[in-house]
């Protein structure tokens, strides 16, 4: 009876084993994803060469301690003489893969190489079910409404809506100037007495210059106590072009009202709120502080510093910036034109904070705040340089 009493213990435990399995390796590939995300998209893709190769099978060509030393250190296996490692050094141009083993974890790295085992296994996050009392179901909080945003529609329907708001603005100006031709024959119509007051009489004699549209006055009428040194007023209308802007911005103010006062449009107050946001996600304060935070580094020209920077951009910097800061994905680091700002302290903040929109990772917490600065002056020991194959030069001429 103990026997069998064991026996049904192991085989639950196997069955629990073989039903948690499978949810422990969907997170761990979740997490592999993420540091993909973080640290390689910038310079790899999983289907197409980019400024290094394609990683789909990669676990298949190599085994996983090869390609977590290849992660951890690309320099270390190639000066090792492993052949693969040299191979791939010579066919992507001798570029050097950035150096992650002082930035990734061994959990990170074992992640990583299941994501890459199994890209399309990391399934997104269930709903969570409803939170029950009793016999009636809480309710759960509605979804936010999605807001309206022009990228994500159609360009084909951007492009029919547009053509045909086009189509009617040139059919009513094509109408207006057709009006403008047969308004004297129109006008004999509506000279007539029975028609003389009617609004399409008034706008027939404003296609004539003869007329107003909307309000009918005499004209060189005196106004009587309006005399001042011989100077006589005359009870004449605005201007038409003056009337016609008043008309215009009453529109305005309507249109204006029922999109930010009816249709919830975002007041300057909400924008600049919302922009705050936005920027507070792209660029969160650390505990290295902040990409606003005011910083007055001097340019480090000491040799032994300069190397130590050579040395960091060799490792980090050159798969996407060139062995000689050339440019390559990236812009050319030896000319006079920045993207981001030219100076010791716009540098540093690009370096350690990123671009992540334009796949300029982050090295904040994967260099210490003595390497970024090395980093940074050595980029600016290269200026005039003028390498071979230098990238055309981008962003704006820095100021001396």
């Amino acid at each position: 009876m103990k026997t069998l009493t064991n026996y049904f213990k192991i085989a639950a435990l196997a069955v629990g084993m073989a039903v948690s399995l499978p949810g422990a390796a969907q997170d761990q590939v979740a997490a592999g994803k993420k540091v993909f995300t973080d640290n390689c998209a910038a310079c790899h893709s999983l289907d197409a060469q980019v400024v290094g190769p394609a990683l789909k099978g990669v676990t298949e060509r190599r085994d996983e301690a090869w390609v977590k030393n290849f992660i951890k250190n690309s320099s270390k296996l190639i000066q090792s003489g492993d052949k693969e490692a040299v191979a791939l050094f010579e066919k992507f141009n001798k570029t050097q893969m950035p150096a992650f083993e002082s930035s990734l974890s061994e959990e990170q790295l074992t992640s990583l190489v299941a994501y890459l085992a199994n890209p399309g296994e990391a399934a997104p996050a269930e709903a969570a079910p409803a939170v029950t009392t009793g016999t009636k179901a809480a309710a759960a909080a509605p979804a936010p409404e999605p807001e309206f945003n022009l990228q994500a529609v159609d360009p084909i329907l951007l492009v029919l809506v547009s053509f045909a708001v086009v189509l009617l603005l040139v059919i009513l100006l094509f109408g207006l100037v057709i009006l403008k031709q047969v308004s004297p024959l129109l006008a004999k119509v509506y000279q007539q007495p029975e028609y003389e007051h009617s609004v399409m009489a008034r706008l027939v004699n404003v296609f004539r210059g003869e007329g107003q549209l909307l309000v009918k006055k005499d004209k060189n009428i005196i106004m009587e106590g309006h005399d001042y040194d011989g100077i006589h007023e005359f009870d004449n209308d605005l201007p038409p072009w003056w009337r016609y802007l008043f008309y215009a911005t009453v529109v305005f103010s309507l249109v204006y009202v029922v999109n930010y006062h009816v249709m919830g449009g975002k007041l300057q107050d909400a924008e600049y709120e919302a922009e705050m946001q936005t920027a507070a996600l792209l660029h969160p304060p650390t505990e290295e502080g902040s990409i606003n935070e005011k910083t007055d580094f001097k340019v480090l020209t000491d040799a032994g510093a300069l190397e130590k920077g050579k040395t960091a951009y060799l490792q980090n910097c050159a798969a996407c910036h060139g062995q000689a800061a050339e440019g390559k994905i990236g812009p050319n680091l030896t000319d006079e034109y920045w993207l981001h700002g030219g100076e010791v302290n716009e540098i540093f903040k690009t370096i350690k904070f990123g671009i992540t929109e334009k796949g300029m990772v982050a090295w904040n917490g994967k260099l210490s705040k003595d390497q970024m600065l090395e980093v940074s002056s050595y980029i600016l020991s290269l200026q005039g340089s003028n390498p071979a194959g230098a990238k055309e030069p981008q962003g704006e001429k820095a100021t001396k």
